[in-house]
């Protein structure tokens, strides 16, 4: 997308409105991981050397339009002033009075953090007279919360149509780069692994990567609706079972298409959804297997990692979103955990998009060896089914 970029701004001592993602996990006060908050340091770092008044804004978790001291960012402003080494303040509104205090008395290279925008239900509504107030007197805006570029949001739509420039950030900057320019014409063989719990979720991406895949690796909880779909006992296992006519129709696109469809050919199941509980693999499902009355499945099986490992070895794009198992639980994990290792060692370009997959490759400590991992989940996504991001369209076009 040709969109002004924060390279190419001027900001010494303007007043410069910055959309972060500082939605980060807390407990009883205190953040659990600063992941999003370190991913923001190389564009504030850049605004602040350049002389910019930086004023910072951000939602976290889901108040409902009103003030909340459980959803506060004050926490994220502490973590954020240790990472940067530098003085940052806080203020305790995102609009009003105080806010607007804090921020005229901004100096250059100084930086302000506001409070949670969501404390305001003209966030989530849009609203314009909220977003003239956020806008404030800033004169160019810069949005790096991908994770939020799907919403038509005040703080991410709304501001820029009260401000004189509006560009991306280096992390959206970055994440336009893998999810759409490397994307536009991948090197082959270019392999989609898709898990998670729904097809009715990802029906939408499926059918655009229909269109460049070669082959689409399915696992989690959705493959087992296909799985049902083509007559397989799936005993207790999660699955939608409305969906069989959508899951026969996705194969039989992709069919007429010539991309390939992997779904597991056993299936690793328990009767006890806990840690520790016992497990065992079905028999493949080209010879009887099923998983029983009383069990459900909850990973790939042995034959399935073995299939769905060689398919990721001899990719050269590799696109992941979602797990193959509730791997969050150390005894359902190996299905995740050696597809994990195998895009690891793949060689390929890898991007890796969505909270769980997200979350498998910090479990695993492969972060490193993945050549990029997106910080969006429903962004990710809906930039991967083709659709335009309201937070990346209202940006200043060059």
């Amino acid at each position: 997308m040709a969109k002004l970029s924060i390279r190419d701004l001027k900001v010494e001592s303007r007043e410069v409105l910055m959309r972060v993602d500082f939605n980060v996990p807390l407990q009883d006060g205190e953040i659990t991981d600063d992941t999003r908050i370190a991913a923001a340091l190389p564009s504030i770092k850049h605004l602040l050397a350049g002389g910019a008044r930086l004023v910072l804004c951000s939602h976290l978790g889901r108040p409902k339009g009103e003030p909340d001291v459980r959803y506060s960012l004050k926490p994220a402003g502490v973590r954020l002033g240790e990472l940067l080494k530098h003085d940052v303040s806080f203020a305790s509104d995102c609009i009003g009075v105080g806010a607007a205090a804090k921020r005229a008395a901004l100096g250059s290279g100084e930086v302000l953090l506001l409070e949670n925008t969501r404390f305001h239900a003209g966030e989530k509504a849009n609203d314009c007279e909220f977003a003239t107030a956020l806008a404030g007197n800033a004169t160019a805006f810069v949005n790096d919360a991908f994770g939020t570029a799907h919403r038509a949001h005040g703080s991410t739509e709304g501001v820029t149509h009260h401000v004189e420039v509006s560009a991306m950030g280096f992390l959206i900057e970055r994440e336009l780069e893998f999810l759409c320019e490397k994307l536009a014409s991948p090197e082959r063989p270019f392999v989609v692994i898709l898990g998670g719990a729904k097809v009715s979720d990802k029906i939408e991406v499926i059918t655009a990567l229909l269109e460049k895949a070669d082959c689409l690796i399915i696992g989690g909880a959705m493959a087992n609706t296909f799985l049902h779909a083509q007559g397989y006992s799936m005993g207790n296992s999660l699955l939608e079972g409305d969906k069989s006519g959508l899951a026969l129709d996705i194969l039989s696109k992709a069919e007429a298409k010539g991309v390939r469809i992997l779904l597991p050919v056993d299936t690793r199941m328990t009767r006890e959804f806990k840690e520790g509980a016992e497990t065992k693999v079905t028999a493949p499902y080209s010879e009887g297997g099923e998983v029983e009355d009383g069990w459900e499945g909850i990973d790939i099986g042995d034959r399935a990692i073995e299939e769905f490992c060689s398919e990721i070895a001899a990719a050269r794009t590799i696109v992941w979103n979602g797990p193959m198992g509730v791997f969050e639980l150390d005894s359902f994990e190996k299905g995740t955990k050696e597809v994990a290792q195998a895009v690891a060692d793949s060689g390929a370009l890898t991007i890796v998009g969505g909270g769980d997959s997200v979350t498998a490759v910090k479990k695993y400590n492969l972060g490193d060896s993945m050549s990029f991992i997106s910080t969006g989940g429903g962004a990710s996504l809906e930039l991967l089914e083709g659709k335009e991001l309201p937070g990346v369209a209202a940006l200043t076009d060059i």
